[in-house]
């Protein structure tokens, strides 16, 4: 008997001999050979197989170039620029014109482009913008996003024009440059829940100055450098002297932002809720992302309480014993009472004496100036560990300063280290930068720096977070030549950072000056992994392209 398969392909057996039948009783003709190759003839030899995966494959190469022909194919470089068309950029610009008629709205005038596409304390590569806007709302900023988007011109953000590796440069062959300067209100203040909502444009100095005005002991911790805006301390993953303490940018302090994204959706990623678990943090997917995954148009910042503080300095022989001292300070059942411990060289000390912005000189030593936090009484017995850990490791005049006034005019002198830095140096220039190492190592890594810059005769001050391994150095030069003597200093400070295990920026942020080093600091695949979700979310590279995402080998040229 046949079995049950053999019976249900007994038909298709007979029609295939039918087939064969007919075809021997055709006249025979001969096919070209080349025939025998061609997929889609009926003389292809290969299996059927074969014969789909060498039409698929002709089909994807059809797609693929067609694609390419008409500007379609994505972007897997997030870190080149796009290079827009100058027809595509003078009409993108004549349609932001007729969407916002207000004349004080879009600026084009050369000095306008220029001033907002460099910076006169960043010496990396630069281009003008094409054109600037200024928004006022959300909704500004969408419109903006949708035109940018439609002819394919770069947008690249701007606020407070604080940052030093060159965030808000213009891109080659024409950008828009989002001024969000003007998008400064204060929303919201919600007291009993110690929180406030802003839009990125708001200063964090003026947060804190309306706070105190309205008589509400509350202040918002992270404070970079003066003039800073919520948007670029979003962008760039800050901190400040208060980090030893309050921590950075990606603590908690973002509870939630409000941005518009490449395609001009507008997500806002957190409910005011203190704490959540739902789902992973988008908040921090834009923290530290510098204006390439979206524009931040608006955040609602955690408020931490008033304490009150007061300020002392101390001068010690070298910044190892002042790093141990702190290090012991730290980890101390005291050490939570200190807000900030802040290193200022010998360097550092003689530019501000040298800069007449103090009423009596200070010390030309290493120094600490530390800002301790409590009741009256929780500060004197903070203050005598202070005072003892500092004689033990080779602190001498221990002191605090006798008045408020004194204090802020102490702590002034160190926010403003770069205007004392340059005052007292007139007719140089000066290249800040930063870097970021375990504590223990920062000892090693300021000595080697300073003794680096002093072999290639070059004057420079530092001033450091010191309670967190990060220090900036001040370099000066009074000209090209001594620029590019600048130039390898910092390439060699920032790899003896490496090497400690530690950062290239500890609170700069990367932008142009500091992207070729973050494959060596965080492995290639971390980088592709930053590359992918930038694809992702911004496919056609128009959000402040040729930022943060380092060049792959061999695309250097292209």
């Amino acid at each position: 008997m046949l079995k049950s398969s053999s019976i249900r392909s007994l038909p298709f057996r007979l029609a295939a001999q039918r087939r064969f039948i007919q075809s021997q009783s055709r006249p025979s003709t001969v096919l070209p050979p080349r025939l025998s190759y061609n997929p889609w003839s009926s003389a292809f030899r290969g299996s059927v197989g074969t014969r789909a995966l060498l039409q698929a494959v002709v089909y994807s190469l059809v797609i693929v170039g067609t694609a390419s022909a008409f500007g379609l194919q994505r972007k897997d470089n997030p870190d080149s620029d796009p290079y827009p068309s100058k027809q595509n950029v003078a009409t993108a610009i004549e349609e932001l014109k007729r969407a916002f008629p207000d004349p004080g709205f879009l600026a084009t005038d050369a000095e306008s482009l220029k001033t907002y596409g460099s910076s006169e304390h960043s010496y990396h590569p630069v281009s003008p913008h094409a054109a600037v806007v200024r928004p006022k709302s959300t909704e500004d900023v969408v419109k903006i996003i949708n035109i940018a988007r439609k002819y394919h011109v770069p947008v690249v953000p701007y606020s407070g024009a604080t940052s030093l590796e060159g965030h808000f440069a213009g891109i080659s062959g024409g950008s828009i440059c989002i001024d969000m300067s003007g998008m400064d209100r204060i929303i919201n203040i919600n007291v009993p829940d110690a929180d406030l909502t802003c839009q990125s444009g708001a200063r964090w100095e003026d947060i804190n100055q309306t706070l105190k005005t309205k008589g509400i002991p509350l202040f918002f911790p992270l404070d970079p450098g003066p003039g800073a805006t919520i948007g670029g301390m979003i962008g760039t993953g800050c901190s400040g002297t208060n980090a030893v303490r309050y921590g950075t940018a990606r603590s908690e302090w973002f509870i939630s932002i409000t941005v518009v994204l490449p395609d001009g959706s507008v997500v806002k990623t957190r409910s005011r809720a203190r704490k959540s678990s739902a789902g992973f943090d988008t908040t921090k997917l834009f923290i530290g992302a510098e204006g390439t995954l979206g524009i931040v148009t608006e955040a609602t910042l955690r408020l931490a309480p008033v304490v009150p503080t007061k300020v002392a300095m101390a001068q010690f022989p070298s910044v190892e014993h002042a790093v141990n001292a702190v290090q012991e300070i730290l980890t101390s059942p005291h050490g939570s009472h200190i807000q900030c411990i802040e290193l200022l060289d010998d360097n550092m000390m003689h530019a501000i004496n040298d800069a007449g912005f103090v009423d009596r000189p200070y010390p030309v030593q290493d120094t600490l100036f530390f800002k301790i936090q409590g009741d009256l009484s929780m500060v004197k017995e903070t203050a005598k560990v202070v005072k003892a850990c500092s004689k033990k490791h080779g602190g001498t005049s221990f002191q605090f300063a006798t008045s408020d006034a004194e204090a802020d005019e102490m702590w002034t002198n160190r926010k403003y280290a770069l205007m004392s830095t340059i005052a007292a140096n007139p007719g140089y220039r000066c290249w800040t930068t930063d870097v970021c190492v375990p504590v223990s190592r920062l000892p090693e890594l300021v000595q080697e720096t300073k003794k680096d810059l002093s072999a290639h005769n070059l004057r420079s001050t530092i001033v450091g977070h010191v309670g967190d391994g990060n220090f900036h150095a001040l370099i000066l030069f009074k000209d090209d030549d001594e620029l590019k003597t600048v130039e390898d200093a910092v390439h060699r400070l920032v790899h003896r950072a490496l090497a400690l295990d530690g950062t290239c920026t500890g609170e700069h942020g990367v932008g142009v000056g500091k992207k070729e080093y973050l494959t060596d600091e965080l492995g290639e695949s971390t980088v592709e992994l930053m590359r992918t979700v930038k694809r992702a979310i911004d496919p056609t590279n128009i959000m402040n392209p040729g930022k943060l995402y380092p060049t792959r080998k061999g695309d250097e040229k292209k």
